[in-house]
Formats: C-alpha cells, sequence, structure tokens
C-alpha cells in the first residue's frame, strides 16, 4: 500500500523508527502562504511531536539529528520546514 499524503509518511516513518508513545504531525503549510517556499497543496511546512523511550537521556541536538536523518528523502522530495517538539519519556 503506497501512502499518498507526505503527513502519512512522515508518521509512518517516524513510527517505524522511534515507537513513540505520543506522536502529532502537524501540516501548517498554508501558514505559509505568501511565504518564497509556499506552493499551494504542496505539504512543505511541517511540525512534528513526538514523545519516545529512544530519546530518553539524549540532547536536543542529537534528536534532532536523529529524526532529520531518517527524513532525508522527504526532505529531499520537497518537505521545506520542519519544526520539531521532541523529548523523551
Amino acid at each position: 500500500m503506497e501512502l499518498k499524503t507526505r503527513k502519512e509518511r512522515l508518521q509512518t516513518i517516524l513510527e517505524e523508527k522511534f515507537k513513540p508513545d505520543v506522536l502529532e504531525v502537524f501540516d501548517k503549510t498554508e501558514e505559509h502562504y505568501g511565504h518564497s517556499a509556499y506552493i499551494q497543496g504542496g505539504e512543505t511546512h511541517f511540525k512534528v511531536k513526538i514523545r519516545s523511550e529512544a530519546f530518553r537521556g539524549k540532547k536536543t541536538l542529537e534528536i534532532h539529528r536523529a529524526i532529520y536523518s531518517i527524513l532525508e528523502e522527504e526532505l529531499k522530495s520537497g518537505l521545506h520546514a520542519l519544526e520539531i517538539d521532541a523529548g523523551g519519556i
């Protein structure tokens, strides 16, 4: 089954890698209407709230690097901005 939206892909990738207790993915693209990177319906700007045992004891920078690393293909294919709210359980 092919995931149709970037939001669905982000959720699946993050769930499979980090097994989070909390995961919320918000498409914030429309909030950036008028900005240079804005593409209507483009799914380019997201916020992720994630809490996982995998992050326990890790520094914020380590967590962000891990998240950006697994989302590399999405970043290469049009994901322009990612706001991350992450932490351990």
